[in-house]
């Protein structure tokens, strides 16, 4: 157990501190503050000393130096359990610090900032913060220390069940939260030097690369029930990621689930209209806008019923009970959406283990991508590149309809979520046969000519996307043979003159994007 007699208060965010403060002292607990928290405490009428005052020694060279001090290091340090650490702290007139509340200069919203130097970034590194941080939670045995304003209330509701002490578990749990605080603020202060030089040319990598995690759960198993796994939150992540998803009924969440949940919703969250996205084994199987939800759903089941058994369901509107009604006609694992009318909950619990997700939609997504390798880690911008109707250029004698144009940029935004070899034949806003994975392109263009026929789906004036150039001319045979009248392609291979000639022969409409979309 910690008792707390002494506690000393420096916070850059203040929020809900008057109200520990004043926590604390309803306890008897005696308060040390510097700077800006001192006087806001103060002006709350909360008793509080100046580590100044107390130290003997005036901060100096602009705040840099106040709180490096013996008085305030021995205090923290010493073991209480050691009676040669004691006797060192009285002979030299040392009180104990029992508390240390701080959180550290704002250097990751400094850098943020468009207009951040690096002589600002730099005035943002906290020095004795982070001391003081380390030391309490180094001598947790004996000390508290609190970095997160939302571990305030917990903090004073158990010194006031604990006639003001702190038991040893609490201090380790608040310990191990401090060292990842500090390792994040040291990660974030590398990743920004190491990517700049002095004369402010800035890299877009760092030298030194530094991530911070939190783990959310425990999965049962990983990709296999051979292997162990585990779910982690990136404490950068963004409100509109898979990450903030809240699980509102259904088993837990597996390895394969996330996987397969956050390809449905990177795709689902691109389209404006009213969108369904149906994924299994991290590929779209059928995607479709239309009107409403229901509507959406319908028409991307419709692409490839078969593979959507046991497949993620993902919507970008709200699902009403005519949605959740349809959807649970099938065997779903997973279904997500920003949001479920009442009836569409009701509905749904009659599937207690379907796995029902709410999250907010938004825009945003990951700023880099990471694949692990042997030994090493790639790393890349994510791929947030959307082309439109004016970045496409026609290449072939027949120029496409705006009917045309509208399927054709359709497939193309569902191809960018397609693993490569990639080709989408749509039309009308829902996709008709899709051709996933294939070491081969123009075996993805068969498959998907072929899951279009088993589905029963003409392909008559339909479009085609692929995510990457045709390298022969044999995939605009094929998918002319099929009934397709346009297609949307990269360009760019050696032999585009073949590919475009082929097209021409078909009568077929090409558009080139000048944009590639890869996804391994």
């Amino acid at each position: 157990m910690a008792l707390i007699s002494r506690a000393l208060i420096s916070v850059s965010d203040k929020t809900n501190v008057v109200a520990l403060a004043k926590g604390l002292r309803q306890q008897g607990v005696e308060i040390l503050s510097t700077g800006g928290t001192a006087s806001l405490l103060a002006a709350e009428g909360i008793e509080v000393t100046e580590v100044a005052d107390y130290t003997g020694f005036q901060e100096m060279l602009d705040g840099r130096v106040k709180t490096l001090h013996p008085k305030i290091h021995g205090g923290i340090l010493a073991r209480r359990d050691s009676a040669e650490h004691m006797d060192a702290i009285r002979s030299a007139q040392i009180g104990q610090i029992d508390m240390v509340v701080v959180n550290l200069y704002p250097f990751v919203q400094t850098v943020a900032r468009a207009d951040c130097t690096l002589s600002d970034a730099i005035e943002n590194i906290d020095i004795g913060g982070p001391a003081m941080v380390r030391s309490a939670a180094k001598n947790f045995q004996h000390v508290a220390v609190v970095t997160d304003p939302a571990d305030y209330a917990a903090v004073l509701d158990e010194l006031a069940a604990n006639h003001g002490s702190l038991n040893t578990a609490s201090c380790f749990r608040l310990a191990k939260k401090a060292f990842a605080h500090t390792a994040a603020y040291d990660g974030a202060i590398a990743n920004y030097l190491t990517s700049r030089e002095l004369d402010g040319h800035a890299e877009a990598f760092p030298a030194v690369l530094s991530l911070q995690f939190n783990r959310a759960e425990i999965l049962r198993y990983g990709e296999n029930p051979h292997q162990q796994a585990a779910f982690y939150r990136d404490q950068q992540s963004v409100p509109g990621s898979l990450a903030f998803y809240t699980q509102m009924q259904g088993k837990s969440l597996s390895y394969n689930n996330i996987g397969d949940a956050d390809a449905a919703w990177e795709c689902v969250k691109t389209f404006d209209a009213p969108a369904c996205v149906i994924v299994k084994h991290a590929n779209p199987c059928g995607v479709a806008v239309a009107d409403d939800a229901h509507s959406a759903y319908r028409l991307a089941l419709s692409t490839d019923s078969t593979s959507a058994f046991g497949g993620i369901i993902a919507f970008n509107c709200e699902v009403d009970a005519r949605a959740a009604d349809a959807v649970s006609s099938q065997f779903l694992e997973v279904l997500i959406a920003p949001a479920y009318t009442a009836e569409a909950r009701a509905v749904l619990q009659h599937k207690p283990n379907v796995r029902v997700l709410l999250v907010p939609l938004s825009r945003e997504g990951n700023t880099l991508e990471f694949k692990r390798v042997g030994g090493g880690l790639l790393v890349q911008t994510a791929d947030q590149r959307n082309v439109s109707i004016t970045d496409l250029r026609v290449v072939t004698n027949v120029q496409p309809t705006d009917a045309q144009l509208a399927d054709l940029l359709f497939a193309w935004r569902v191809a960018k979520y397609v693993k490569s070899n990639a080709v989408v034949f749509a039309a009308s806003g829902h996709t008709l046969g899709i051709g996933a994975g294939q070491m081969s392109r123009v075996d993805s263009t068969r498959i998907a000519v072929d899951k279009a026929g088993q589905a029963g789906l003409s392909l008559q004036g339909c479009a085609v996307a692929s995510d990457a150039f045709f390298p022969f001319r044999d995939n605009l045979d094929v998918l002319a043979a099929a009934g397709a009248a346009c297609v949307i392609q990269p360009g760019g291979s050696v032999r585009d003159e073949e590919v475009i000639a082929a097209a021409n022969e078909h009568g077929i409409a090409m558009v080139f994007t000048g944009v590639r979309h890869f996804r391994h």
